[in-house]
Parts: structure tokens; C-alpha cells; sequence
């Protein structure tokens, strides 16, 4: 079962720089995505987990969290320190946090 992240924790976690990785579709990250997160669609967590650290946590999300809670569970039994964030970016966005727009990803 996927462990998670309360907003709050998420909102900390990230502005220190935190992993984030957003499971939704392209479609919807360029609709609106929290800054800085990682484009890896759900269906491409299975063959991606290897490009992400293993040695500090990543935050994943989506649109409400359930998406996010099944790739976590797949992160977490492929060795990845994986939380879900709890509301996914709806949440984040009701809270009056920032977001971003368009389908570029940060630079790695």
C-alpha cells in the first residue's frame, strides 16, 4: 500500500526541492502542473522507475491521487522512496499554490 503525502508535507518538501513526479497524461500536465514536476504518464512508470534517485524521496501526483497511489506502489516495490500526494493537483491548485502551464519539463 502506498504511503502519503498530506499537502502540507508536499508544500514543504518541494520547496526545498523535492522529487516530483506528475502521473497524468500530457495533456493534463500542460493544462496545469505543479512547477518543476517530472511528465511521466502512468502507463510509462513501470519501464521509467530506473530514472528516478533512489536515495532521497519522490513525491508523485495527480489529478485527485489515485493515479499517484498506484504508481507509488509501483515505485515503492521497485526500491523508490515513493509517496502519493493526497488530493493530487487539484488540492495543491485549491490551496493557492503556484502552477504552471505548457508541456515543457524542467531540465533534468
Amino acid at each position: 500500500m502506498a504511503r502519503e503525502a498530506a499537502q502540507e508535507t508536499f508544500a514543504a518538501a518541494w520547496s526545498d526541492g523535492g522529487v516530483v513526479v506528475d502521473v497524468r497524461e500530457p495533456y493534463e500536465y500542460a493544462t496545469g502542473h505543479v512547477p518543476g514536476a517530472r511528465l511521466m504518464p502512468l502507463r510509462t512508470v513501470a519501464v521509467r522507475c530506473g530514472e528516478l534517485p533512489a536515495d532521497r524521496p519522490v513525491y508523485v501526483i495527480c489529478a485527485s491521487g489515485n493515479r499517484s497511489r498506484t504508481a507509488a506502489d509501483l515505485m515503492t516495490s521497485r526500491g523508490i522512496d515513493a509517496y502519493s500526494v493526497i488530493g493530487g493537483t487539484g488540492a495543491w491548485a485549491r490551496s493557492g499554490h503556484p502552477i504552471a502551464a505548457g508541456s515543457r519539463e524542467p531540465a533534468a
